[in-house]
């Protein structure tokens, strides 16, 4: 009978940068090397490279990221080799570019392919739907949200036999908000040059048109709250020219002084924790939202685009609010209705939010989902 060290398991992605899905591949690489089996990661390197060495996991620096077919191929190759190499069990892509060549591998060496289909990929022409088509062709697709699930079978008509629903998790020891002391806050409250008294708005998203901080920033010249800070948490990641419109728009709606560009933050925790909103304000759907689900853990009012599954993760009007996408006079009426909830309102809500969270979203639910993907793969 075989043993957990008999296995290993290999993840690819394109680059192990920061974002959800890397986040999800790193909460992975743990469960995997909990149980005993090899967790390996291949992808080009990245900041979080220490955080899966941490994990317990082998990174192997590999580019994947390329969409050009004939790199494709020739990844196909370098994993095929490596997969004999390592004897590696089974290969789990989280990506379309490196699915391609995982596919290819897994078919040449005979060993099971999974998929995690992670965003509501657009589907524009002909070649966006058969590149989309690679993550529904695994042997086991994985669907981070329902709202994931019925688009993979609407799509792609991936059956109940070869999908399955995993939500995403989030860490109810990291994300707990009787952990962050005052020093974290105010650590960041300095480096951010927050004004003293105010209250704060947050948007936690890569700075990328459909994240919503156009809309954001059009909603903060509406409120009636006119001492808010609104705090935009996250890179431009080479979009300057967006970066540079959305301070433009700040000035033409008279808010510019309001908004707050922070960049990327390592201390999330303590960054929910200076808000006392936390907003997601996507004109897309997002396939999951972690954001808002990280914030509902540590008991912050939040706001999300009525769509995709903040359906899911938001009780409207319980654990916070859902708002018509794109509208930003229906978000500066929901943020100031959040504003002038009394203190015990908001921490009834927060209470709520966090509950809700540790039912559903809870990271070890999500890493034995994953796992039992691979135990019926493997036996």
């Amino acid at each position: 009978m075989a043993k957990p060290s008999d296995f290993a398991i290999l993840q690819v992605l394109p680059q192990l940068e920061t974002g959800g899905v890397e986040q999800v591949v790193i909460e992975l690489t743990e469960a995997v090397a909990r149980t005993g089996a090899r967790a390996l990661v291949a992808s080009l390197p990245g900041r979080l490279v220490p955080a899966v060495e941490r994990a317990g996991g082998i990174h192997i620096p590999l580019d994947l990221k390329s969409r050009n077919p004939f790199r494709m191929g020739w990844n196909g190759d370098q994993l095929a080799k490596l997969i004999k190499k390592q004897k590696v069990s089974l290969i789990h892509a989280h990506s379309r570019a490196p699915a391609f060549a995982a596919r290819a591998a897994s078919m040449r060496r005979e060993i099971p392919f999974v998929t995690t289909y992670h965003g509501a990929y657009n589907q524009r022409g002909l070649f966006k739907r058969r590149y989309n088509a690679v993550m529904a062709s695994g042997n086991r697709v994985i669907a981070i949200s329902r709202f994931i699930a019925d688009l993979v079978r609407e799509r792609h008509h991936v059956g109940d036999d070869r999908l399955r629903i995993v939500p995403g998790g989030v860490d109810p020891v990291k994300f707990d908000p009787e952990t962050v002391n005052g020093g974290r806050i105010d650590r960041l409250a300095r480096a951010w040059r927050l004004p003293d008294g105010g209250q704060t708005i947050m948007l936690p998203a890569r700075l990328t048109s459909w994240k919503g901080q156009e809309v954001m920033i059009e909603a903060l010249g509406r409120m009636r709250h006119r001492d808010v800070t609104l705090i935009l948490l996250g890179s431009a990641q080479g979009r300057d020219a967006y970066a540079k419109s959305l301070a433009e728009r700040a000035r033409s709606h008279e808010v510019a002084s309001r908004v707050l560009f922070a960049g990327d933050c390592a201390d999330m925790p303590a960054a929910y924790k200076l808000a006392d909103v936390v907003v997601n304000a996507s004109t897309d759907p997002e396939a999951f939202g972690r954001t808002i689900v990280e914030a509902q853990a540590m008991r912050r009012l939040v706001i999300a685009s009525d769509h995709g599954a903040a359906r899911e993760t938001i009780v409207d009007g319980e654990t916070g609010w859902r708002v018509k996408p794109g509208d930003a006079a229906a978000l500066a009426a929901a943020l100031d209705a959040a504003l002038d909830l009394p203190v015990e309102a908001r921490i009834e809500m927060g209470h709520a939010g966090r509950a809700f969270v540790s039912t559903h979203y809870s990271i070890a639910a999500m890493q034995a989902g994953n796992l039992a993907v691979y135990h019926e793969l493997l036996g």
